[in-house]
């Protein structure tokens, strides 16, 4: 089993502090209950929560069958997506508390996947790792073989937020062979990793492994300097998901920086060398494979980052990726990264 870093403490500990409001239509009461305060697990997902909420507003509800849904300035929020992703990708400017509105009728089934409670998010979240095994392994027999009683300790693990019974049980599925080797190779050679910006672009290449990612980018047409200038995400369709492998390479004397992650996921807005912002300017690919695809390579674009987030942390382009792949990954094995575009199309004249 491996050891477990601080970085992986600090994910696994990690929090959001809510304060959760009843939708107005649904008060019966005058006047009308406080708001819930409940501190979030950012590896967590927001149904998980209902049995905290349910309780707090029980007296105020009106009769019905319980169909709970949350909802941000208006947004529904999807509850297959991590609530520390959600809180990333919708605070540019993280809003502490942070204000949500829960609805126990009404479910928008238009714009949100039904949700029977735990088990839908149970099954998601083990559907999510054989995605995940998948990727890594060619196979997800380790997944699919689990036992039930380790089944049941690595979801404990997730809802209870126990990194040690987590890596007991997930050390068994052999998905992160990859990690070590990279590393101590990064390791090794602490001087040359300074010295390069993490270009990967020479020959003698060798594909070490594929990395299970899932990349939630969303674009903006005017420049801000701000954070809290940024438009707000108030549609689902202003958000490009791409859900596909990154091939990590290794080349003698060079790493695999989250710049080549970038620029091997959105090829399609990416020109040249053009970097602001500490190194960072970047571009676009398609999302949720074909639905997306038609967002990102309509025109000719070229894109700046304003904004790269994974869990919480805003690392700089020049990190290499086997560092967050390492810390910063969620329990189903997914890296989440929440990208920020500007957009600006080409001159041809």
């Amino acid at each position: 089993m491996q050891e477990m870093t601080e970085a992986q403490k600090y994910v696994w500990e990690g929090a959001i502090p809510l304060q959760i409001h009843l939708h107005e239509s649904e008060v019966t009461t005058v006047p009308p209950p406080p708001p819930a305060p409940i501190l979030a697990p950012r590896i967590g997902y927001l149904p998980l929560l209902v049995s905290l909420v349910k309780p707090h507003f029980s007296s105020a509800l009106p009769p019905g069958v319980d169909t709970v849904w949350f909802e941000y300035k208006g947004l529904p929020l999807k509850w297959y997506i991590p609530t520390g992703v959600l809180f990333d990708l919708l605070c540019m400017e993280p809003e502490r508390p942070w204000n949500l509105t829960v609805h126990f009728r009404g479910y928008p089934s238009n714009i949100l996947l039904p949700c029977e409670g735990e088990d839908s998010v149970k099954w998601s979240f083990i559907n999510s790792l054989k995605e995940a095994s998948y990727i890594i392994n060619g196979n997800c027999k380790n997944v699919m073989n689990m036992s039930q009683p380790d089944q049941v300790e690595l979801w404990h693990s997730v809802l209870n937020c126990n990194l040690e019974s987590y890596q007991r049980v997930s050390s068994k599925l052999k998905l992160g062979s990859f990690e070590d080797e990279y590393m101590g190779n990064i390791n090794s050679s602490p001087e040359k990793s300074q010295q390069n910006t993490g270009e990967t672009d020479a020959p003698a290449q060798v594909k070490i492994g594929r990395i299970p990612v899932r990349l939630y980018v969303w674009t903006v047409s005017k420049d801000f300097d701000d954070l809290e200038d940024a438009p707000q995400i108030d549609s689902w369709d202003k958000v490009s998901y791409i859900n596909r492998p990154v091939e990590i390479h290794k080349e003698e004397g060079k790493y695999f920086s989250l710049h080549d992650v970038v620029k091997q996921l959105l090829p399609e807005f990416f020109f040249g060398s053009n970097f602001t912002n500490d190194g960072d300017a970047t571009s676009k690919r398609s999302a949720e494979e074909e639905e997306n695809s038609t967002k990102l390579s309509c025109k000719a674009e070229i894109a700046e980052i304003k904004l790269v987030r994974i869990q919480g942390i805003e690392p700089k382009l020049q990190i290499p990726f086997s560092w967050l792949v390492h810390n910063l990954m969620n329990p189903e094995h997914f890296l989440h990264i929440c990208v920020c575009l500007k957009v600006s199309e080409v001159s041809t004249t």
